[in-house]
């Protein structure tokens, strides 16, 4: 038995995903012809990339779809206001999209279809986008609350010195921190 998939299988694949997470006709927007991906050990598909920039990833925990910025560029157009977006304030929106998390109390505005674990827009006023990542509240419960994360930003849409995107910083991977306290 092959797992291995055809280019057109796999487009369609993971435009049926999009439109399952996100709605219908999103798949097309998000993926047009002539992505290219990345496949684990496996064969199945994990990253899904447009002219070598990585779009989006696909969790291997639940099959869902994790939006890279470029993604979430290509969704914003794809879905009308306030789809999937999460409005925070002008003073902080320089911190998230330099991949810092949004908390609650900066929320101006939610989609109230937004559910926790849900991929989200991070946008500032006049639907700018900030940062794309996974909503850790729902979109009432963003409102309601003044304290605590309201969206795990993945990336942020500004540039470091190199030219690539800002992604949040992920404490368990550094290992200088794994080595400090260690007594060789």
């Amino acid at each position: 038995m092959s797992t291995g998939y055809s280019e057109n299988s796999s487009t369609a694949r993971v435009q049926a995903i999009a439109d399952y997470q996100f709605g219908s006709g999103c798949g097309t927007a998000l993926f047009p012809e002539g992505c290219g991906f990345v496949l684990s050990t496996t064969g199945r598909i994990r990253q899904i990339l447009y002219q070598g920039i990585r779009l989006a990833t696909i969790r291997a925990s639940d099959g869902r779809l994790t939006l890279g910025i470029e993604g979430a560029k290509r969704l914003i157009a794809a879905i009308p206001a306030p789809g999937y977006r999460v409005v925070i304030r002008e003073d902080v929106a320089e911190f998230v999209a330099q991949g810092k998390n949004a908390f609650a109390k900066h929320v101006v505005a939610a989609d109230p279809q937004i559910r926790a674990g849900d991929e989200v827009l991070v946008v500032a006023e006049g639907d700018r986008l900030i940062a794309c990542g996974l909503a850790l509240l729902s979109g009432s419960e963003m409102l309601a609350f003044n304290y605590g994360g309201a969206v795990r930003v993945r990336q942020g849409s500004a540039k470091n010195a190199s030219g690539k995107y800002q992604s949040a910083p992920d404490e368990g991977d550094d290992e200088e921190a794994r080595h400090a306290g260690r007594a060789d």
